[in-house]
């Protein structure tokens, strides 16, 4: 294991860290394309850097973007670029061969491995962490302290568009106040998980709703509106906790203890945050781990990813679970685990069934 820096890993998830990660991303970008134009050292001038080019889900951004720097920090010769461009928008650029690993904050579709069976593209499906989607009001909110899914879907259910406006609609006793809903983008593996876990089917959701792929803009968004809810990965109200306030959830499930649970690294882990807890994922082209700059950064990923995602507000998985995910790259075993009805399965079952 490397030893990891002692920065705050917090900052990671600034709007202003954003902003120059992907300036920087573009940047490193042009570079390359300055190098490939006769800038490189047999012209005199300076190397390209080899580039490892990552793009996809803002839920994994913050642990890539951590897992990236301290790469680098060991392989100064590399230059790994994190985009934010939703889990869909990732794996458009995956399939289209435009990158070498794509985030996702949920397995890949179907429809998404025939476009990259289509291209010839292959991946690697490698589960990095557990997050928890936290659902959250503005601190000034006093009425609202646990929801349900079925208060969830009432708010956020297609059938919600235009008629549910208010707090009072939800919730008799709560105030007759305007409603503002924050939420992922349609891109968003986020928005993707919760509108299957709350409504029932992938992508059901009402639409008039402040949408951004960028969970940043979430955050400030119910962080100014006293009759703000939203929701995205936990990690982000981590590193807001003190401009929002965490809502439990009541599944009604008396096998996960007495009364409502909040997202934590606990009730993620063992499953008693429910129905919003999932593992998260990186997909890499196998084709791309041929370049020692690309195995070197998923192997980093796999081995010391895990302390790095407790830093920026994730879980990690069991150590058991990531020898594992090691097994599977090392084994180069490309596809998806799920599609085979075993979708409720533990992370275990799944990577030891060999799918």
């Amino acid at each position: 294991m490397v030893s990891m820096s002692k920065r705050n890993r917090q900052v990671l998830l600034t709007p202003t860290r954003l902003r120059r990660g992907l300036q920087c991303a573009t940047l490193v970008g042009s570079l390359v394309g300055l190098a490939a134009c006769g800038g490189g050292a047999e012209d005199g001038g300076t190397a390209a850097p080899a580039v490892v080019a990552v793009d996809g889900s803002s839920t994994v951004f913050p642990i890539a973007e951590a897992v990236a720097e301290e790469f680098q920090l060991i392989d100064p010769a590399a230059r790994v670029t994190v985009g934010v461009s939703g889990t869909g928008g990732g794996f458009k650029k995956f399939c289209a061969g435009e990158i070498d690993i794509s985030n996702g904050s949920r397995p890949i579709r179907a429809v998404e491995i025939e476009a990259c069976a289509a291209a010839g593209i292959e991946f690697i499906e490698l589960p990095v962490a557990y997050d928890g989607i936290a659902v959250v009001v503005h601190p000034d909110n006093e009425w609202a302290t646990t929801l349900t899914p079925e208060d969830l879907k009432m708010m956020w259910g297609p059938e919600a568009q235009g008629t549910v406006t208010s707090w009072n609609q939800v919730r008799p006793d709560w105030p007759d106040s305007e409603l503002h809903l924050f939420g992922p983008g349609v891109d968003s593996g986020t928005f993707d998980y919760f509108t299957q876990a709350i409504n029932g089917e992938e992508g059901a959701s009402r639409g008039d709703f402040t949408s951004s792929e960028d969970d940043n803009v979430l955050v400030q968004g119910v962080a100014t509106d006293p009759h703000g809810l939203g929701f995205f990965g936990y990690a982000y109200y981590e590193a807001n906790r003190d401009r929002l306030k965490l809502l439990a959830l009541d599944d009604g499930d008396e096998t996960n203890g007495a009364g409502a649970i909040a997202p934590s690294p606990e009730s993620v882990r063992d499953g008693t945050y429910q129905p919003l807890s999932r593992p998260v994922f990186i997909y890499v082209n196998p084709e791309a781990l041929a370049r020692p700059e690309v195995s070197g950064f998923v192997n980093f990923f796999i081995s010391d990813g895990g302390p790095l995602a407790r830093e920026v507000g994730y879980v990690p998985l069991s150590d058991a679970e990531y020898a594992l995910v090691q097994q599977r790259l090392d084994a180069r075993v490309t596809g998806t685990m799920y599609g085979h009805g075993n979708e409720m399965a533990s992370l275990t079952e799944l990577l030891g069934d060999g799918h």
